[in-house]
């Protein structure tokens, strides 16, 4: 029984250990570095292309539950995450590098697994997982789309924020700090006053685009907008969104100032820092000079700036299935962001139960079906939900979940009584894995 696996990020890598672990041989095939994309600059496997956050690690919100499932499912994804993260308040960020660096050994020295380096430019015959991602090259992509006659590609453009040198960071104009003091004080908070705000403002919303072709702004995914096309939404929209001052009073005057820019630490040695919500594709030269308008950031020194490129994915609610495979080919499955899940953390998990799965599938044992009320499920049967008629990219909620069968008060009381039920349903499921 051998399997092969298309693409070597989060949720290829995911998918290939979890197979193998269960005896199956794979061969999982990398292009890189053989040939990169526009937002890739590493060789590595498992390449954070993004942010270096994993979001929340707190089990009152969607996705930390999602996380705690896959920790206990014994996912290698938050195996090496936990083994690289950073401090992050009450998220789970990781040194990039050194997560990539962590999943590309465990899967190099994986007895079971075969890597194979170069570009697939069409279906390879028996078990297949595709999980190029959402930047698939064109010739996979009309592989791709072969299988589908009549039916299309989705694709909406993605962002990724700039990454400076905390030796640059100016402190007399910031602080450590997370917001409402939680956790530790892990995020550098740049302060801005209402007239620099407002210069700040207007100098982004007429600040040069890189060309991108096709872009337009009703094409972005809303939960990864560009700091520029958010500002053009209105003056106080970056105010209330991602420079939004609630909760880190400036420790020097004990009041909250008009904005505020918060660094998150990008690597474990706390040299770099990435903006939170500066995903951004305005040309290099521009970013420099608007951002340099930050007063903490005015000679910040930029290892990474932010870029902008194409995100593609399948209309997954009438082609494939709750185990990611192909409707009446279910020798064919998809894994990671080209289904329409979005979020590490989700692309982390599409390939744990498609891997899961088919090793049950070639065993010859039943599907495990993770249920509604586990996150695990219910991102699967979102994705495969037929009903599903406008179907976008989106993140692991509670919403997709069923309600609990009384009440509770308090939000937060009732998405930990939501964890804690789904929690007990994946125990139970563990000893069948």
């Amino acid at each position: 029984m051998d399997v092969t696996v298309i693409g070597a990020g989060l949720a290829g890598c995911e998918c290939a250990w979890q197979l193998a672990q269960r005896g199956i041989e794979v061969t999982l095939w990398e292009m890189k570095p053989q040939k990169m994309t526009p937002a890739h600059h590493s060789p590595g496997f498992a390449e954070l292309v993004c942010s270096n956050s994993l979001r929340s690690d707190q089990l009152e919100n969607a996705v930390g539950l999602l996380k705690e499932e896959l920790r206990r499912c014994g996912s290698l994804i938050l195996r090496c995450a936990d083994r690289t993260r950073v401090e992050a308040g009450g998220a789970l960020a990781v040194d990039r590098e050194g997560f990539s660096q962590a999943v590309t050994d465990a899967i190099r020295s994986c007895s079971n697994i075969t890597v194979a380096e170069g570009e697939v430019t069409s279906i390879p015959e028996g078990e297949v997982v595709i999980a190029s991602g959402p930047l698939t090259s064109d010739a996979l992509s009309q592989a791709i789309a072969g299988l589908f006659p009549g039916n299309s590609y989705l694709n909406f453009f993605d962002a990724a924020a700039p990454i400076v040198t905390f030796e640059s960071v100016d402190m007399d104009h910031a602080w450590f700090g997370s917001r409402y003091g939680r956790g530790t004080a892990d995020y550098i908070n740049c302060a801005l006053s209402e007239e620099e705000y407002l210069a700040f403002w207007r100098e982004l919303c007429s600040a040069e685009e890189a060309e991108v072709h096709g872009f337009e702004d009703k094409c972005v995914f809303e939960g990864c907008m560009p700091v520029e096309v958010m500002a053009r939404r209105g003056v106080q929209t970056l105010s209330f969104g991602p420079l939004k001052p609630k909760g880190l009073p400036d420790p020097g005057t004990g009041r909250e100032p008009y904005a505020v820019v918060q660094l998150r630490r990008d690597n474990a040695q706390g040299t770099l820092y990435n903006l939170v919500g500066f995903q951004t594709h305005l040309k290099w030269g521009e970013q420099k000079r608007v951002f340099s308008m930050i007063p903490a950031l005015k000679n910040a020194e930029y290892v990474r700036y932010g870029v902008m490129h194409r995100n593609t994915y399948l209309d997954s609610p009438r082609l494939l299935d709750r185990y990611y495979r192909v409707r009446g080919k279910e020798q064919i499955a998809f894994a990671g962001q080209i289904t329409g899940v979005e979020g590490y953390v989700e692309s982390t998990a599409s390939g744990f139960l498609a891997g899961v799965e088919i090793a049950r599938r070639l065993g010859g044992q039943p599907p495990l079906d993770f249920p509604r009320e586990t996150a695990v499920g219910a991102l699967a049967l979102y994705v495969s939900n037929e009903g599903v008629t406008d179907f976008q990219p989106m993140n692991i909620n509670f919403g997709i979940m069923p309600p609990l069968d009384h009440k509770v008060k308090g939000k937060r009381n009732k998405n930990a009584e939501l964890s804690q039920r789904s929690l007990a349903m994946i125990d139970a499921l563990k000893e069948r894995l």
